[in-house]
């Protein structure tokens, strides 16, 4: 598994996704369980569906100077 998500990307869905499970939690709904979804993308650093549609938010790195 190649990384395809960048740094902004990865800090949002984290985020998203534990408020989503608090928010799961407070109203105590199984709904919440959906939050486990982006946290865990986002704490890995990569997603499926980026990868069938081919579209990564990962910065390129420099590539070297070519002659």
């Amino acid at each position: 598994m190649k990384a395809n998500m960048g740094s902004v990307d990865r800090t949002l869905r984290i985020l998203i996704g534990v408020v989503v499970i608090v928010l799961g939690f407070v109203y105590q709904s199984w709904w919440g369980l959906v939050g486990f979804v982006p946290l865990i993308t986002g704490l890995v650093g990569y997603c499926g569906l980026y990868s069938l549609i081919g579209v990564s938010t990962c910065k390129l790195k420099d590539k070297p100077a070519q002659s």
